[in-house]
């Protein structure tokens, strides 16, 4: 499944990355439309953070076409990525946890030079009000669930164009994986955020995003509307358990 040209906001073809002397993405193809939530599943060792930090040029060495609002991404430092609007929220959240919530936002927003930070911290704690309870607190003394919000907040302070979420519910309560993806269903809807979502917990991803690419061993196999690939025997069985 493709999008109208003109809606496309990242195009990745022929996505090489390796670590060392190991490759594990072999010419991975995708797109992202603006205002899309796309989400990649695969199981563990498929390439699916790999693809994430390829994207981010971060810790891997790559090859082939990443287009970002077509501007071409291969080859930047990572820093420059986030100038041009990537977002990243890693896996494992990598909160600042000797920083106070508030220095945290603060960090999040280094590439910009305009007046407007304050603002925008306000805002986001606005949109998760546990942190703005918190804000003077380190971040180290928060709950997983706060320091998810907290790396989520952080990365929109940058404004990025594309926000990648990796594995967001990982280590989470359920109710708390519900509060934190309604919040991304909110981000999408009012912000028309575009969103590329590497999850475990595929049941939750297919319900926030619009279309899903699957990987297994650093190769898309199968992609399509969310809708309809939750619907597909071999998704079904592979990921959704039933």
């Amino acid at each position: 499944m493709t999008v109208a040209d003109g809606d496309v906001l990242l195009e990745v073809a022929g996505l090489t990355a390796r670590y060392g002397a190991v490759q594990v993405l072999h010419g991975v193809d995708f797109e992202i439309a603006r205002g899309e939530v796309v989400v990649i599943l695969g199981a563990n060792g498929a390439g699916k953070t790999t693809t994430l930090r390829a994207l981010c040029q971060m810790l891997v060495t790559t090859s082939g076409s990443i287009r970002l609002d077509g501007k071409e991404l291969t080859g930047r430092g990572t820093s420059d990525i986030v100038r041009l609007g990537v977002g990243h929220v890693p896996q494992g959240r990598g909160t600042l946890n000797d920083l106070s919530v508030e220095d945290n936002l603060l960090a999040g927003a280094y590439i910009r030079r305009d007046g407007d930070i304050a603002t925008d911290m306000e805002r986001w704690l606005g949109l998760f009000p546990r942190l703005r309870e918190r804000r003077t607190q380190p971040a180290g003394s928060l709950s997983g669930g706060e320091q998810q919000m907290l790396a989520v907040a952080r990365a929109l302070m940058s404004r990025p164009k594309l926000l990648l979420l990796d594995e967001p519910s990982l280590g989470l309560a359920p109710l708390i994986v519900q509060d934190i993806f309604r919040v991304f269903a909110q981000l999408n809807t009012d912000e028309n955020m575009t969103m590329l979502v590497v999850e475990q917990n595929a049941n939750v991803a297919l319900d926030l995003a619009h279309r899903a690419y699957v990987l297994e061993a650093g190769r898309t196999v199968l992609s399509g509307n969310a809708d309809d690939l939750r619907h597909d025997d071999a998704v079904r069985k592979a990921y959704l358990g039933y």
